[in-house]
């Protein structure tokens, strides 16, 4: 991650807007181990959010040699922990099933696509499971993503995409269900809904989440973490790395880049792979005399025109966390492509939600609920729609784990495992599991920079 004082031009800003979930920042919020960075580190992280600390966890908590002492880790975030995308997102953990995984099916076959979703559905027993080993109280709730389609057109694709998948022998979709138009409405709740289908997702607090394994990660003697600290470039002093920050210089043996939207200032050949994207997102409440309709799912709502979503989930309480509204200003290509300013709102999009239950669900018109928080954040959109993860390209000792187009939580966890088991046991890519559309290539930044602005399937 770069500066907070925009001494890069991808780099946070220094005054985001304040999101619902970080409104009680939590005591390792603003941590620094030690008052002084380490002269030298075996690893460096750059970047504190849910990849930085899954990548950390990892390490930290994976069988060590007694032999041999744990590594020197340090982790440097620009801003706050947590304060960038993961901070500020849905509180989904919804992998995507069916339709990248369909695109995935056309362009690298049945293997890759299967591989793929299954990388994506693993993640919620994995993390499930970290949360009742680090008793991590996040709201955690097992549940099913009801993905509603309001367009007849874009419901018929997505049902023929699950098709296409079933017969193809994709064992894993023996979970979804598919509903017609029939009883799509009373099934969804969603009016007018022409078709919807249903899979197993969960939904919680992602800030928690991370700060929960955070709070496992600083109980080893070998991890410093250090937060306001930008790190300004990383360069080669073989066989080391000089990371440089504003609070000095660390020499490291191996350097992460866990930088997301932010990876083009610290990776410029990662300029048009990697594009920042600015999205909003919402928290609604009903009134105290009121009591908030029952939503049993998390939800993924197509709007009519079939050219855009808004994501949502029922938090514990009642309120309703709700983002997305992308097609009502994806034409302003200048507010939201290439933009790292979470300091403000999007203008077309800030009043977008504010009747958006009433005039969406059934039962909820006469509820009385209103936007009670509004937040922007900065997505890092990929060129060919996968995460890009490994060794980066003609950089020895140098990772990469970023681009997860505002769909990281059912990717990160286990990409920064697999990371880390690269990093530790000098294992290759191909050894740790992860599928094998995410690693970084040199061909895949080259066809970044030699095909069409944006990517031939890129999409907000």
């Amino acid at each position: 991650m770069s500066s907070a004082n925009n001494l890069s031009p991808v780099a946070p800003v220094a005054n985001p807007t304040i999101p619902f979930w970080r409104k009680e920042p939590h005591e390792l919020d603003n941590i620094r181990t030690t008052p002084e960075l380490p002269e030298q580190s075996d690893i460096v992280i750059i970047g504190g959010g849910y990849a930085g600390v899954s990548i950390a966890y990892h390490l930290v908590t994976s069988q060590q040699s007694e032999s041999q002492p744990p590594p020197s880790i340090t982790l440097l975030e620009a801003r706050q922990i947590c304060s960038g995308a993961t901070g500020r997102n849905g509180g989904h953990l919804r992998p995507d099933v069916y339709e990248t995984v369909a695109l995935c099916l056309e362009r690298h076959g049945i293997e890759a696509a299967i591989e793929l979703a299954r990388f994506e559905v693993s993640h919620i027993p994995a993390v499930k499971a970290a949360i009742a080993k680090e008793k991590i109280d996040c709201d955690f709730n097992l549940t099913r993503c009801m993905n509603v389609y309001l367009n007849e057109e874009h419901a018929e694709r997505a049902r023929q995409a699950y098709e296409v998948l079933r017969d193809q022998g994709a064992s894993y979709v023996d979970d979804i269900h598919y509903t017609s138009q029939k009883n799509a409405e009373g099934v969804s709740g969603v009016q007018d809904a022409k078709a919807c289908l249903s899979y197993t997702a969960g939904n919680l607090w992602a800030y928690k989440l991370v700060m929960g394994l955070l709070s496992r990660v600083v109980k080893s003697s070998s991890v410093n973490v250090q937060t306001m600290t930008p790190v300004t470039s990383v360069t080669s002093d073989s066989p080391h790395h000089l990371v440089q920050t504003p609070r000095g210089t660390i020499r490291a043996s191996k350097v992460v880049y866990a930088t997301n939207a932010y990876t083009a200032g610290l990776l410029p050949e990662y300029s048009k792979n990697i594009v920042p994207c600015k999205g909003i997102c919402c928290h609604i409440t009903t009134p105290e005399n009121k009591t908030p309709p029952f939503l049993p799912y998390t939800y993924v709502v197509w709007n009519k025109e079939g050219d855009g979503d808004s994501y949502l989930i029922s938090r514990p309480d009642g309120s309703i966390i709700v983002g997305g509204a992308q097609y009502s200003y994806a034409q302003q290509k200048d507010i939201w492509h290439n933009n790292v300013d979470d300091s403000t709102l999007i203008e077309p999009a800030k009043h977008y939600y504010d009747t958006y239950m009433q005039r969406t669900f059934r039962g909820w018109e006469d509820s009385e609920v209103k936007v009670q928080e509004i937040w922007s954040g900065i997505m890092g959109y990929s060129y060919d729609t996968h995460p890009q993860v490994g060794e980066v390209p003609g950089k020895p000792g140098q990772f990469i784990c970023a681009g997860f187009n505002g769909h990281g939580m059912p990717v990160v966890f286990l990409s920064g495992k697999g990371i880390a088991e690269m990093i530790r046991d000098s294992k290759k890519f191909e050894e740790v599991g992860l599928p094998r559309i995410y690693k970084t290539t040199l061909a895949r930044l080259e066809a970044a920079q030699t095909g069409p602005e944006g990517g031939d399937t890129f999409d907000l």
